[in-house]
């Protein structure tokens, strides 16, 4: 990228909404530098250039690149080696909200490669006013993620999101944070300190350029990058109405994969994520591990199926099992009782219960056998039950 269509959309960033389709979808069909000549011309793009004039005449961009590069703050463009090649698939994304298409570059706080930390990567969203066991969930998938070198991208905000990057960083693992306002403020204001600790040891990123508040279209712009930065979407509580949909709409939009936690149904801080996995929208996940296994390659990170312990009792054959379920619980029993109630000839009973009883299932006493009582549990594997 030559370095007048780099200066272009580093002054284009400084005036320019995040996110605004006019402005994006000018920059990809025409080029930042002939869009910004066209802006100071004054002889096209007459809507577009009303509302970006007076920025364009107040702006400073020495002064902003001056005050960004002393915080340790740097430009990224579509071109540059470190750019998430992912972002690109919003030119041809669902334009959600008006508010769309590939950035015209991003401001980057931290030390991570933006392209090596997002490789890969997941993102972890939900509710700000999320429960116990939402936080309990998200901090779980995201260390767990982090702990296999996987990238968990989220906003930064209360609840569900500050779960999801404090997990990360308790087991060191990279965590990028997307923000609705410049990488220079803290938004929320309490997470002054994470936001800090996320510049020093992973990445705070923004469409908005340095200085600029939160506004709610910014957060509507912001949960694109969120999707499109990552290779899947993961919402931890998510009500009917609520931003992490919104991200979750643009997840799918893009063809990323799309994981829902589920909650208590009775839970309204869940109802949307419900929704999400009755439509089948999204998979269904509930640990670290099935998130990882939904991610990656195939074979890489497989669980094995979801199964109760085995118990000696599973080492029984059929017949055994018949003849076990024919001996009575207290009042002892024949064999030839036993294998009229079992349905058996007393021969194969009696072979049973001999074996039953080397196992420690039965016990034998004055000629009856019965159930070898709680206090005694049957011998766990080890010997074998299966006929010679």
């Amino acid at each position: 990228m030559s370095t007048a269509e780099r200066e272009a959309r580093l002054l284009l960033s400084l005036i320019g909404e995040p996110g605004d389709p006019r402005l994006t979808g000018l920059v990809a069909d025409l080029g930042a530098s002939r869009v910004l000549a066209a802006l100071r011309d004054q002889d096209e793009h007459g809507e577009l250039r009303d509302s970006l004039t007076e920025r364009l005449r107040s702006t400073r961009v020495e002064d902003v690149v001056a005050a960004a590069t002393r915080r340790g703050i740097r430009f990224v463009t579509p071109l540059d080696d470190e750019w998430p090649v992912g972002l690109d698939d919003l030119g041809n994304g669902p334009v959600l909200h008006e508010r769309g298409g590939v950035p015209i570059g991003l401001w980057v706080r931290g030390p991570l490669r933006l392209d090596e930390a997002c490789a890969g990567s997941v993102a972890v969203v939900g509710a700000r006013s999320a429960t116990t066991y939402g936080t309990g969930v998200a901090g779980e998938i995201g260390a767990a993620l982090a702990e296999a070198e996987v990238g968990v991208v989220s906003g930064a905000a209360f609840g569900i999101d500050q779960a999801a990057h404090r997990g990360a960083l308790a087991v060191r693992g990279p965590s990028v944070a997307v923000l609705a306002c410049g990488v220079d403020r803290a938004y929320p204001a309490a997470h002054a300190e994470l936001l800090r600790y996320l510049a020093d040891v992973g990445l705070v990123v923004s469409e908005a350029a340095p200085g600029w508040a939160p506004m709610k279209v910014r957060f509507l712009a912001r949960n694109r990058l969120i999707a499109a930065l990552t290779r899947g979407t993961v919402v931890v509580e998510a009500a009917v109405r609520s931003g992490a949909l919104n991200t979750a709409n643009w997840a799918s939009g893009l063809s990323r994969l799309l994981m829902g936690v589920p909650g208590p149904v009775t839970s309204a801080t869940s109802q949307g994520v419900h929704q999400l996995i009755r439509a089948r929208d999204a998979l269904l996940v509930t640990r670290g591990a099935e998130v990882l296994e939904a991610v990656s390659a195939a074979g890489a990170h497989t669980l094995p199926s979801a199964q109760a312990p085995a118990d000696a009792r599973d080492r029984l054959t059929h017949l055994q099992r018949q003849v076990l379920d024919a001996v009575p619980v207290a009042a002892g029993a024949s064999s030839r009782s036993i294998a009229r109630t079992a349905g058996l000839t007393d021969s194969v009973v009696r072979e049973a219960l001999g074996r039953l009883d080397e196992a420690g299932f039965v016990e034998r006493a004055g000629g009856r056998w019965r159930l070898r009582s709680a206090r005694y549990p049957p011998r766990l594997p080890g010997m074998a039950l299966e006929p010679p």
